[in-house]
């Protein structure tokens, strides 16, 4: 972990559509196949759970997306800067998520992640996640495709 990253908290709030530009640029930063800002949009336009981590100083550094519906969860992403990762924020996005999960009675969270992102499997252990299947060819990848390794979360 960096001094910077170490240094720093967030506040969880609501996605805006007036944050997409920076949430966009935070997934293309990070991602070598990034999501869109019309996907960001779409995904406010829905009503899905949108949240980013924002700084002391007012910088978004983080957002998380889950949809939820007939008692299930499925993180649809979560990002962090590649400048404050390993900092806390995705941690505390995480459990944010789970937070709203536990109050909305859901049963079980699904995500998915790859197999080659060992941070992001090794956080989602910390909070209890478990490996429940594989989704072949699931993410684009510079030689093709990559499975997703599916995991699932139950309160």
């Amino acid at each position: 972990m960096n001094a910077v990253a170490s240094a720093l908290s967030w506040t969880i709030r609501p996605m805006r559509p007036a944050d997409v530009p920076r949430v966009a640029a935070i997934d293309q930063a990070a991602y070598r196949f990034p999501w869109t800002a019309g996907i960001f949009d779409d995904c406010l336009r829905v009503g899905y759970s949108s949240w980013v981590a924002q700084s002391a100083s007012d910088r978004i550094d983080g957002y998380a997306l889950m949809s939820m519906a007939a008692g299930e969860g499925h993180i649809l992403n979560i990002c962090v800067d590649p400048v404050v990762q390993r900092g806390g924020c995705g941690r505390q996005l995480v459990a944010h998520l789970l937070d709203i999960a536990r109050a909305a009675d859901l049963r079980i969270v699904f995500l998915e992640v790859r197999p080659t992102n060992a941070a992001a499997l090794a956080l989602y252990a910390g909070f209890g996640f478990h490996e429940i299947g594989r989704r072949p060819n699931y993410y684009p990848a510079d030689q093709g495709r990559e499975d997703a390794i599916m995991l699932a979360w139950e309160p």
